[in-house]
């Protein structure tokens, strides 16, 4: 059996494929070696993925993960799973490369992550060939769940939010500044939270603050992250993420003023990803 893996902050999609094709798939919630420890890690395995599968069956594994960007945290999750499945050969690769065979298969393009954070990188059809340094939520994930939410946040303790929205705002959050500074700097999973209030800004994104905030964050995201490639107005970009998909109708405003030719926005990466080693595994051709 082979096991492929699409883990991000917020969720992780795996997905379990026998020699006849079949597939099983299964949702847990979001790996991050950078926000999580090897035993918090194996907990998720454990509580989460363990009831659904049975380890020492699967033989491959393809995982493909937020805060996967260097050797050291690779070999975090490489350590976890192996340990977990302790039958299989196991492939860590970072997110962004995920993203890129999901969303290019094996031509050429520019692929994005606009999720509860964001990334992009140059793909030549077999490997990444350029990215843009990805700074987190801090520093930059522009165009994100967290990024907007950050923004919104901010602006409403500093009395930018306008007043019509506030009432509704109260009514589904009522957040207190205890309670942000708490959950953005002591709890876990700060990223997760301040993306949390992106389905406020999609339930009312008629009203036009909300609008120039999603506006706005994309192009910034373009102008940080995608126009810093040479030929980033020559090839087509695809994106990938519950914040590309849900804001479609504005990611395709905002990329056509910066003159970026769009192509496949998918909400997860696990069925391109699927697409792309059933074509190569032999296994489970």
């Amino acid at each position: 059996m082979v096991l492929i893996a699409d883990s991000g902050s917020t969720k992780t999609d795996w997905c379990l494929i026998d020699s006849n094709g079949e597939r099983k798939t299964i949702q847990t919630i979001g790996i991050n070696p950078y926000l999580m420890t090897a035993r918090e890690i194996n907990e998720v395995l454990v509580k989460e993925l363990y009831p659904f599968i049975y380890p020492d069956k699967v033989k491959e594994i393809y995982y493909y993960g937020a805060g996967c960007s260097t050797e050291k945290k690779c070999q975090t999750i490489d350590n976890v799973l192996n340990d977990f499945f302790t039958q299989a050969t196991i492939e860590v690769h970072h997110d962004l490369l995920g993203a890129a065979r999901a969303l290019c298969g094996h031509e050429a393009g520019i692929a994005c992550i606009l999720g509860t954070g964001s990334n992009s990188c140059l793909f030549d059809g077999t490997e990444i060939t350029e990215s843009v340094v990805s700074l987190g939520y801090l520093l930059g994930d522009e165009g994100s769940g967290a990024y907007m939410g950050k923004k919104l946040i901010s602006d409403y303790f500093h009395g930018n939010v306008p007043h019509d929205l506030i009432n509704s705002f109260n009514q589904t959050y009522n957040p207190t500044v205890e309670s942000v500074l708490d959950a953005v700097y002591n709890k876990p999973r700060p990223s997760r939270f301040l993306a949390s209030f992106s389905p406020f800004i999609l339930d009312n994104i008629e009203h036009p603050y909300l609008r120039k905030l999603v506006t706005g964050s994309f192009d910034e995201f373009f102008k940080i992250n995608v126009s810093k490639y040479s030929n980033y107005q020559s090839v087509k970009v695809n994106f990938l993420g519950s914040i590309a998909f849900y804001f479609h109708d504005l990611l395709l405003e905002s990329a056509l003023k910066a003159g970026i030719t769009t192509d496949k926005i998918y909400r997860s990466a696990i069925e391109g990803l699927i697409d792309y080693h059933c074509s190569t595994v032999k296994s489970i051709r």
